[in-house]
């Protein structure tokens, strides 16, 4: 189910600007090395210092659905990150992610897995991003109408 079909309170416009949120929280935490990228390096950084992680991105294609392995990832990391207070989103683009972080998608020649994205905040750090709070007032909004993994459709640009 996607967002729109469980919540016809969320305009198009309000939509567009949780996405230009998002958009905007990634940009901004790339540079200052608050991105992690990859499932198994998510799985490592929830384990090491799970107080720092801000917000959890799960992405998928078309061709994830039937990706069982990478299915029973997801719900680990799920479960995890609700645990410990965690804001959980789901996008349905990677590809749109690695333009998103600016080519970050790409290690040498190869495809890095955009699978999960960590967007993390040391505790010294004194980094205020509005867009960040956007992006937490969503989560917490849909976790009161029992989305707890809401779903972001992010389009191409």
């Amino acid at each position: 189910m996607t967002f729109e079909e469980f919540n016809g309170d969320y305009s198009i416009e309000r939509m567009d600007s949780v996405i230009k949120a998002l958009e905007e929280v990634l940009r901004s935490a790339l540079p200052q090395g608050s991105i992690t990228v990859g499932v198994y390096e998510a799985a490592k950084s929830l384990n090491v210092d799970p107080d720092n992680v801000v917000l959890c991105i799960l992405a998928t294609d078309d061709d994830d659905v039937k990706d069982v392995a990478l299915q029973i990832h997801f719900t680990l990391i799920q479960a995890f990150c609700c645990e410990n207070d965690i804001n959980i989103l789901r996008v349905n683009n990677t590809r749109r992610l690695a333009h998103i972080l600016g080519g970050a998608g790409m290690h040498g020649s190869e495809q890095m897995d955009l699978h999960c994205i960590l967007v993390t905040v040391p505790h010294a750090s004194t980094w205020k991003n509005p867009a960040l709070g956007k992006v937490n007032h969503f989560c917490r909004e849909s976790r009161c109408m029992d989305q707890w993994v809401p779903i972001i459709n992010l389009p191409e640009r």
